[in-house]
Order: C-alpha cells, then structure tokens, then sequence
C-alpha cells in the first residue's frame, strides 16, 4: 500500500483516554452530512461536541483531527463484548457518506492503508473493528448497508463471518450466538437481528433463519 498523505485539522473535542485505556478497537462511521467539509467543521466545532480521530472524502483524502492517542467524541453510549466507554477504547473513523450509496474505490483504498496502520501501531486484531452500528444497535445504523465489510475481511481488516450450528433455531440461541460476537447484551431481539443483519445481509428480510447465524467471528 503506498503511504498515505494525511491533512491536520485540531478538533478541541477531545481529552485524555479514561482509566489508561489504549485502543483496542476501530469504529466505522459514516459522516451523513453534505460534504466532507461540513463535517470536518461540524467534528471541530466545540458547540457540537462530537469529533472523530480521521475523516476520509469520497476522492480519497485523509485528515486526521484527535491525535490517536486521545479520547475522541464518536461512539457514544454502548458496548462491545461487554465494555463500555468504547470512546477510550477506540480510534474513530468517520467516512464522507449520506448513507445511501456506495462507497468509493478511492475511499475504500485509503481506508484500508489507515487501517492497516492503526491495526499494526495499536496490535488491534481484525475482530477489533466493528461498526457503529455494531457498538450500538437500534440507535445507530452507520457505516450502514452500503459498507462493503466482506472487502475488508478478505484483506484481514475486519472479522471474517463464521456460520454457527446451534442445535435449535430460536431468538434464544441466536442472542447467545450474537452476545458471544460482541454485540450487547441489553438489546432487544428485534434489534439485534437487524443490527447484525445490517453487517453481514443487509438485504436480508422476514423471521430469523439458520443463515443469520452467520456473524462476525472472535
């Protein structure tokens, strides 16, 4: 992968990573906002209180806002194999899209080179990059249908998806099947299924299926 070129735009929101956390995760987002730009002025605005560590445009170009280091202002409330404060525990990646279309190759070949980066400088392994979605289901959908998670996996950028064989296809097992992914453990059936669905079949719809066992693998 060539090296990347990466602009400096300080965002003030952010501060010291809680408790001595380093980064063990990487959170996928996307921006859903007109423009890079409106972003990265939105992300750097201290009455918004929201930042992120990078934005990538849909041509490719990275600018870095929170030092790596930092604790920056992207996740929110939820969880991760049952921890919270996923703010000190991870680096934020916002991604200049509506939510509505594809994202493209430009934005997706930066992507990997700055992941691949992170990944080696923090040791974070491939299960260690989730989706805001996945850290938060029900209340956020971003990077959404259109991210193309089975390119990332091919590259060891993300997990690959392992089928799993309960003896019994029901919404007990499958929660159980999706806790031990990752996702949280205080959410609803309903909620849940979409939410792993929206990794691994977006366009998947109707009841549960032994297909939906498929999920992120540890």
């Amino acid at each position: 992968m060539a090296p990347l070129e990466i602009a400096s735009h300080p965002s003030p929101n952010c501060g010291a990573r809680r408790d001595g956390l380093t980064p063990a995760l990487v959170v996928l987002h996307y921006t859903a906002m007109q423009n890079a730009e409106a972003a990265i002025a939105r992300l750097c605005n201290p009455e918004a209180e929201v930042s992120a560590h990078y934005l990538i445009s849909v041509t490719g170009g990275v600018t870095q806002m929170v030092s790596e280091d930092k604790r920056a202002w992207h996740a929110g409330a939820g969880a991760w194999h049952g921890q919270d404060d996923i703010n000190s525990r991870s680096i934020g990646i916002e991604l200049d899209n509506s939510g509505t279309h594809p994202f493209p190759e430009p934005q997706m070949a930066a992507l990997e080179t700055l992941l691949a980066g992170i990944m080696a400088r923090w040791n974070i392994p491939a299960n260690g990059v989730i989706g805001h979605s996945d850290m938060a289901p029900g209340r956020k959908i971003d990077p959404g249908p259109h991210f193309d998670w089975a390119r990332l996996a091919r590259q060891g950028l993300a997990a690959m998806p392992s089928a799993q064989s309960p003896e019994t296809i029901d919404e007990h097992s499958f929660t159980a099947c999706a806790h031990a992914a990752g996702y949280p453990q205080d959410t609803p059936f309903e909620t849940l299924l979409a939410a792993t669905r929206l990794r691994t079949a977006p366009w998947r719809r109707g009841p549960l299926t032994p297909a939906d066992y498929t999920l992120p693998s540890n």
